[in-house]
């Protein structure tokens, strides 16, 4: 201590230079996890119905890479309880491989997004947030069961918790045609939000998405790069013509270091 005591002001200033130097994390694409954890999951609502082992092992590779610890979420777990507990897990990267669809009002009036869970609907469940408009029926045809959806209202009212400065994808039809969906993540503390903005067949958007992964995580481009990129790299859907988009527009100029900081 008596040594350090006759420093110079000038000696002081290099020695916490050095130390704040040294003390600077190291340039790359991935995130430095060293600190603390860094959580991403896949949620694959479609897995019962159209499982792509290949598509979740690619996805998860990449993200693991980064420096994710990933956990995936499969089949019969993607419940109402699934979803609303999400926030509370302290992701900053989530994919949802789920159905999603415009919900119709009996004039055919589109009314909000709606995202499929795998449980099947009962009256007699969830029904403070089914009378709350919380929760909704959804069905991908009448050759499938009724199951609950989850809407923006179930978001922002229903989830525990927040999501700060997570990166959200979705996989799903439509997700981007209306933006309730895309506000409700936003409003909860999502950083970005991308997904399609039509119809989109399930083969196209399990080609499209581990790209997009890969231009984000591996290839560390921004969040306009990376979409424009993926787009250049598949064109937009073959047959519903959908194009993948991102919200808010601010954070297109952003990697995904940046916006889960």
């Amino acid at each position: 201590m008596k040594i350090a005591a006759v420093l110079t002001g000038r000696l002081w200033i290099l020695a916490l230079l050095i130390i704040w130097l040294v003390s600077l994390p190291a340039c790359h694409q991935g995130y430095d996890s060293s600190t603390s954890p860094l959580k991403a999951a896949i949620v694959d609502q479609l897995y019962s119905l159209e499982p792509n082992e290949a598509a979740i092992e690619q996805m998860t590779q990449e993200l693991e890479d980064y420096g994710f610890e990933v956990d995936v979420y499969q089949g019969d777990e993607v419940t109402v309880d699934l979803y609303r507990q999400l926030p509370s897990n302290g992701y900053k990267l989530i994919i949802f491989r789920a159905h999603s669809g415009l919900l119709r009002s009996q004039e055919e009036q589109i009314r909000r997004t709606c995202l499929f869970t795998n449980e099947p609907y009962s009256q007699t469940k969830h029904v403070a947030e089914q009378l709350s408009d919380q929760l909704a029926m959804a069905r991908i045809d009448e050759n499938h069961p009724w199951v609950f959806g989850i809407g923006a209202k179930f978001v922002t009212e229903g989830m525990d918790g927040s999501f700060p400065n997570t990166v959200i994808v979705m996989m799903g039809c439509s997700c981007l045609y209306l933006y309730d969906l895309a506000q409700a993540f936003i409003q909860k503390g999502a950083s970005t939000y991308m997904g399609w903005n039509a119809s989109v067949g399930l083969g196209y958007v399990d080609e499209a998405t581990p790209i997009l992964v890969t231009n984000l995580c591996r290839q560390g481009m921004t969040i306009k790069a990376a979409v424009d990129e993926t787009m250049a790299d598949v064109g937009p859907d073959p047959s519903f013509h959908a194009s993948l988009k991102y919200y808010p527009t601010e954070s297109g100029n952003k990697t995904v270091r940046a916006l889960i900081r």
